[in-house]
């Protein structure tokens, strides 16, 4: 075998381009990750909720929660009769029922501006 030696067989790398970029986190993934910054942004909303349930109780203790001690402390309105009818069962039965619908429905309508404002701070789907 006489002749030129023959040059050893160049190496050739093959790479795939990088998979991997700059992780942007965004609020919904750090609430999903269940991260210290997504349990803040969940306590702040639990807090609002919470709040606002607490307002509302509030008002329905105020109101028909006093009917009872109202009772007690003016007979007038224990023993009247209104046709026939005795005044606390109306005020028991027929005018307490506006007040709690007026209060679960003030309690939904701001319970949704609430999370409405919490997906508008976290800038989830709209």
């Amino acid at each position: 075998m006489s002749g030129s030696p023959t040059p050893p067989p160049q190496r050739v790398r093959v790479m795939a381009p990088p998979t991997r970029r700059p992780r942007r986190t965004t609020v919904p993934g750090e609430i999903d990750a269940q991260s210290a910054v997504g349990e803040v942004y969940m306590r702040s909303l639990i807090r609002s909720q919470l709040r606002l349930a607490l307002g509302n109780l509030a008002i329905l203790v105020v109101t028909v929660g006093a009917l009872p001690l109202l009772f007690v402390l003016v007979p007038w309105l224990r023993h009247g009769r209104i046709l026939g009818v005795p005044l606390a069962w109306l005020l028991l039965g027929v005018c307490c029922y506006p007040v709690i619908i007026g209060l679960g429905l003030r309690h939904v309508r701001r319970a949704e501006r609430n999370e409405r404002a919490f997906q508008d701070l976290v800038g989830g789907p709209q």
